[in-house]
């Protein structure tokens, strides 16, 4: 779906005239009918306050053009799984198991991968190639990357991620 219809449909949905959605997101009503046209797109910290008020992703705003997964877990991210700051923003990094409230909630690999197994284990997936897949997986994903650089003391607290 486009930026413009996904707009248009949550404006809708939320009960919001076009008037009271740009009060809201501190624009022009003719910013918001632009949008719905398709003739521009909000800037970042607009869709910033658009993600804020309709409790959905910057990404689902934009249409979902990649798709993400948890730099910690490698769960696929969805709209009712990405975590939350602190602040209440989306962080499009990481699922809400793995990141809460602004705390990372794995500092060893080991821990995660036993709840992981937990979860994964199946008629088509063993115990032994779930936790094979997931030794292999793991040490790709940003968060265990970065982890790593911080040697065996490192602090997931003190992780500084970039942002795509």
């Amino acid at each position: 779906m486009e930026t413009k219809n996904i707009l248009a449909k949550l404006r809708t949905k939320h009960g919001f005239s076009q008037e009271q959605l740009a009060e809201k997101v501190f624009v022009t009503r003719q910013a918001v009918s632009r949008w719905e046209n398709g003739e521009t797109v909000p800037n970042t910290e607009t869709l910033k306050l658009l993600s804020k008020l309709y409790d959905v992703p910057i990404n689902t705003l934009l249409g979902s053009p990649i798709k993400l997964i948890c730099q910690c877990c490698g769960m696929p991210l969805d709209d009712c799984n990405v975590s939350k700051e602190k602040d209440g923003f989306f962080n499009e990094d990481y699922c809400k198991w793995c990141y809460a409230g602004g705390e990372y909630m794995y500092s060893n690999m080991d821990d995660l991968i036993d709840v992981c197994v937990k979860n994964m284990v199946s008629d088509e997936h063993s115990e032994e190639d779930v936790r094979k897949y997931l030794h292999e997986a793991l040490p790709k994903l940003d968060y265990w990357k970065r982890y790593k650089e911080l040697g065996d003391g490192g602090n997931p607290e003190l992780l500084i991620y970039k942002k795509r």
